[in-house]
Parts: C-alpha cells; sequence; structure tokens
C-alpha cells in the first residue's frame, strides 16, 4: 500500500507551491531594492538599535539572496524558517501601538511569517521547480 508521502506529487500543488514561493519571493526582492533606492528609513531603524547603518546593505543582500532562494526552491525548509523568524523579528520596527498603520505592518509580517511556516511544513518534493 502506498503511503501518501510516497505518491507522485499533485501537479496543481506543485504549480501553487511555485506560484506562492514567487509571491513571497517578489516581496524580498522589491524590498531589497527598496533599501538599495532609499536606504535611509532602514539606516536609522538599525542605528535606532545600535546596529551600524551600513548593515542595511546586508540586509539588502539578504533580503535579495533569499528571494531569489525562494524561487529557486533552494534549501526550502531552512530559508523558510529563517524567513519566518526574519518576519518576526522585523516587527519589532513597526510596533507603534498609537499608529495603525504601523500596526498593520506588524500584523502583515506576522501573517507572512506564518504562511512562511506552512512552507517549510511542506513535503520536500513540492519545492522542486
Amino acid at each position: 500500500m502506498k503511503r501518501s508521502y510516497d505518491a507522485a506529487p499533485d501537479p496543481f500543488a506543485l504549480w501553487l507551491n511555485r506560484v506562492g514561493r514567487f509571491l513571497l519571493a517578489a516581496l524580498f526582492i522589491l524590498g531589497a531594492l527598496q533599501k538599495i533606492v532609499d536606504p535611509a528609513p532602514v539606516m536609522e531603524m538599525l542605528g535606532s538599535i545600535g546596529v551600524p547603518e551600513q548593515a542595511v546593505w546586508l540586509v539588502a543582500l539578504f533580503n535579495f539572496a533569499a528571494g531569489v532562494a525562494l524561487i529557486l526552491g533552494f534549501a526550502l525548509r531552512p530559508l523558510t524558517l529563517t524567513l519566518a523568524l526574519y518576519c518576526m523579528a522585523t516587527s519589532y520596527f513597526h510596533f507603534l501601538p498609537d499608529d495603525p498603520w504601523q500596526m498593520s505592518i506588524v500584523v502583515k509580517n506576522w501573517a507572512i511569517a506564518g504562511g512562511l511556516l506552512c512552507l517549510a511544513g511542506q513535503p520536500q518534493h513540492a519545492a522542486h521547480v
């Protein structure tokens, strides 16, 4: 008897996985481009917690590389776990209860982290491009 995880992956499920990874990747790649085009806001946030402002370039590189890795399906489980933690950690900068816009970013970051955790839990064959 075949077990469900021994079965060939459903083509539609693979397609949904790829589209979902692409959409998540777009968020990180566009975030990297935003940091490159206008690094000042991130530099200010980093400086506010004692991190050298020039670390913005490392953050931009991380965002870009993570987006590309998501598209390619490279090391998907460790990548998505790392990105989920990253999304939760960056919520710190936006946790301003008196500012509804910033609080919506906190909720968005946690929702993205949830999606990344779901992706981390997918069978590894679902990640094949």
